[in-house]
């Protein structure tokens, strides 16, 4: 999914925060770093934030 994706969200990589009990900005992996930020998008939508306060856009 991730390698045929036409483009990733710059702006994924300020998401911040735990997922799965790991902190997403730590995870050294590249694949599994993209897969927790997804993870942590959809959980952020699911309890009502607003997609631009999760990406942290103005």
């Amino acid at each position: 999914f991730f390698g045929e994706a036409p483009q990733l969200n710059p702006a994924r990589t300020l998401i911040k925060g735990v997922i799965c009990g790991v902190r997403v900005e730590e995870i050294a992996e590249p694949l599994m770093r993209e897969i927790r930020y997804l993870d942590k998008l959809i959980d952020e939508l699911a309890k009502g934030k607003a997609m631009e306060k999760i990406l942290r856009k103005s």
